[in-house]
């Protein structure tokens, strides 16, 4: 039997999660995209906490959901470097890096992170 999309993506997630941890000094930019909004968050996987967050759900801004999402991506950057952060660890969380994913992280590039 042939697996879902969503599995696939599960299977993809759990495998990428054993290689990857964010610290407080190199946090886990999780990315999590549906088919309106898209969603980014700087983890701590050592503390389990949530450093920053930004979706396109905060925003106000207009045009394609490719372009919302290089401005989240500026976003999440804008809040990472108030509270200190240049460097990252990327987790797209299962999905393919193309499109909104990639853009978004475009987006955080441009505005400053390091992967």
């Amino acid at each position: 039997m042939a697996l879902s999309k969503v599995q696939k993506r599960n299977r993809i997630k759990r495998r990428v999660r054993g290689k990857i941890s964010g610290s407080a000094e190199l946090p886990r930019l999780s990315v999590y995209k549906s088919n309106k909004e898209i969603y980014a968050q700087l983890i701590d996987d050592k503390e389990g906490k949530t450093l920053a967050s930004a979706s396109s759900r905060n925003l106000n801004a207009k045009g394609n959901k490719t372009e919302i999402s290089a401005e989240v991506g500026k976003a999440i950057a804008e809040k990472a470097k108030a509270a200190g952060i240049e460097s990252i660890v990327f987790d797209r969380n299962g999905f393919v890096y193309h499109g909104r994913v990639k853009a978004l992280a475009d987006g955080a590039r441009e505005g400053g992170l390091k992967f």
